[in-house]
């Protein structure tokens, strides 16, 4: 229930500020560090930089504080950790190079990898 407070919040956040492509990612079968992970993209590095800051602020103004946020000098990609929740707010070169969704959407079905022949 908390987790989707805190999208909900992050989400109109980053719509306030114009984000693009918003993107929500439920990780909890894939990761132990969180559950979901919100990624979305800025026009520019002081949009990307803009996007997170009114994350921050927001989340504050209903006394949920991040447990850090990093990437604010350089602008290309900014996280806000809130534990349960990442937001990742990247400028849009940056997030086509890291692709983050096809990264954290992987079947986790095993592959076969053992080679009968031997």
């Amino acid at each position: 229930m908390q987790n989707e407070k805190v999208i909900k919040i992050a989400v109109a956040a980053l719509e306030d500020l114009k984000a693009k492509n918003i993107e929500i990612i439920d990780v909890t079968e894939k990761s132990s560090v969180t559950d979901f992970m919100v990624v979305c993209s800025g026009t520019s590095k002081r949009h990307v930089m803009s996007i997170a800051g009114n994350v921050e602020d927001e989340l504050k103004l209903q006394s949920i504080n991040a447990i850090g946020s990093e990437g604010h000098k350089g602008g290309d990609w900014v996280i806000v950790d809130l534990s349960d929740v990442v937001i990742h707010v990247l400028t849009e070169e940056a997030r086509e190079l890291y692709d983050l969704e096809k990264l954290w959407r992987f079947d986790m079905q095993p592959e076969k990898i053992i080679d009968e022949s031997v």
